[in-house]
């Protein structure tokens, strides 16, 4: 039997999707030429939420208002033609028992979720990256699958290299490639990759309630589009599964006992019309003005009750403790926090890219408002100096995507020494390692030549380390690189002040040796 085209097209898009995700990864290039965020841009459910979170429009989610009014004329052909994760849940449902579904699951549940998150929205809270089925199984490939392909990938060539000896050169281009195009390019590990794990596993398992059981029931994006697709002008008839065939019942995927869908649980895939021996089945179009006709919609205490939960939410889960706040950074460019979090998706894209491990999805630094949000952890990396990759990924623009030169002077912190942990000042003995590595043109970490008494009472001479604040853009490199084990003995902390370096000060080099270089002599 010859696959149906909307088969074709959803393997198609779930391939691009997974080719796109493997793309999005430093390839040895400073530019990306194509990244998976271009499914992020065509999501209206992201559309919706930032549009009233930050009370603007970007032409970033231009696609996303084509998708909307292509499900005005069509229906809800992106969840049965596009959509990757609903390519996935019908590739594995055939697989899975199925059993009634429980009561709660049956009801107006999916109309609570979409509408409490575009009250909390509404607010400034934007937490629909959290339950967007496009993030939900990005950030679980991210933060989990694509790391344990690569360890073990890794593991696996070392094992073989130690089996095969000097015959493992005749397996070294098979390595190459697998290395160049599809392993990740470094080892990582994610707090909170389980759990994105365990979440997408959770929609998997859901099937045994009935097919697409997430997107007839919980996912916000495909009530959304199914609310849309009401004004859609082609309808299906019958509305029943025929008692002599029933073959239109057993290929739909979003069948309720015999009724089969219509309006906005119709996914579009004409499985029905392409299986009936009959004719019986006609997708046909209404005039527009008999659209009010069609039955149902959720009661107005569920609405109001939603945008009630999520104005609620979005005023009670704003809570971070100082001390979090402290060491809040984000990636470079985003200056102001609020409007970073009213445009932020958490799909976890520039975390894939960061060059230097650097970002990592927080947990509760910024508040559970704040969750699966990238932070900046120069313990564990620093941001390098040249790199834009984190801007080019990001769909929405929370994070800018800036030419080299101005990234390069924006400002995430600055660094600060512990003088209790510092060597020069903590132990009396010599180390620049902060002040070599600092990628600042003019150097933001220098050393002055000092005179001091050591712990035996001995005069000693020591090169002590200061910041300039001027210079410092908080990139992390220097806590990162610090030799202490454990707490670093210089850290990088937030500042409400992100104004970018001075031009004339980040780019002319310093004279090495001249004290005028110096604004603190």
């Amino acid at each position: 039997m010859k696959r149906a085209p909307s088969r074709i097209s959803q393997l198609l898009f779930l391939l691009l999707f997974l080719a796109l995700f493997v793309t999005t990864d430093y390839r040895g290039s400073d530019e990306l030429p194509a990244a998976v965020n271009s499914f992020f841009r065509a999501d209206p459910l992201l559309l919706a939420a930032c549009l009233l979170a930050a009370k603007s429009f970007t032409l970033l989610l231009l696609p996303a208002l084509l998708v909307l009014i292509l499900t005005m004329i069509l229906g809800r052909v992106f969840c049965g033609w596009l959509c990757p994760l609903g390519t996935i849940l019908d590739l594995i449902t055939p697989r899975i028992a199925k059993r009634k579904a429980p009561s709660w699951l049956a009801g107006n549940l999916k109309y609570g979720v979409l509408f409490s998150l575009l009250g909390a929205a509404a607010a400034g809270l934007n937490l629909a990256g959290l339950f967007d089925p496009m993030a939900l199984l990005l950030r679980a490939m991210t933060f989990f699958v694509h790391p344990i392909i690569g360890d073990a990938a890794r593991s696996g060539w070392v094992g073989l290299y130690r089996v095969m000896g000097d015959s493992r050169d005749h397996l070294a281009p098979g390595y190459s490639l697998l290395r160049d195009y599809l392993l990740p390019f470094r080892e990582s590990s994610y707090p909170l990759a389980v759990s994105s794990l365990l979440i997408l596993a959770g929609i998997i398992l859901l099937e045994r309630y009935g097919s697409r059981s997430w997107c007839r029931h919980l996912c916000p994006l495909g009530t959304l589009l199914g609310l849309t697709s009401r004004l859609s002008p082609i309808v299906r008839s019958p509305d029943r599964v025929c008692n002599d065939c029933g073959l239109c019942g057993k290929v739909c995927p979003t069948v309720d006992d015999r009724k089969m869908p219509d309006g906005e649980e119709c996914l579009r895939c004409f499985a029905c019309d392409r299986v009936c021996g009959s004719g019986r089945v006609r997708f046909r179009f209404i005039n527009p003005l008999r659209l009010r006709k069609r039955p149902y919609l959720p009661a107005r205490r569920v609405i109001l009750g939603g945008i009630a939960g999520g104005l609620l939410f979005a005023r009670g889960l704003r809570w971070k403790s100082a001390e979090a706040r402290e060491r809040l950074l984000r990636p470079p460019g985003v200056r102001d926090e609020a409007e970073f979090l009213a445009k932020c998706v958490r799909c976890g894209e520039c975390m894939k890219v960061c060059l230097r491990s650097a970002l990592y999805p927080a947990t509760f630094q910024a508040g559970i408002e704040g969750l699966y949000t990238p932070l900046l952890l120069p313990r564990l990396g620093y941001c390098e100096y040249h790199c834009t990759l984190c801007g080019q990924v990001c769909p929405t623009g929370a994070i800018p995507n800036l030419p080299k030169g101005e990234k390069e002077r924006e400002v995430m912190g600055k660094a600060v020494f512990d003088r209790n942990h510092c060597l020069p000042y903590a132990k009396k003995s010599n180390c620049i390692v902060c002040e070599e590595h600092c990628p600042i043109p003019r150097k933001a970490i220098r050393s002055r030549l000092v005179e001091s008494l050591d712990f035996s009472g001995r005069r000693v001479s020591l090169m002590e380390p200061y910041v300039v604040e001027e210079l410092c853009n908080g990139c992390g490199i220097c806590e990162n690189v610090c030799p202490l084990e454990g707490k670093s003995g210089i850290e990088v902390y937030a500042v409400k002040d992100k104004t970018p370096i001075a031009v004339a000060i980040s780019e002319k080099p310093a004279a090495k040796g001249k004290e005028d270089d110096d604004p603190y002599k």
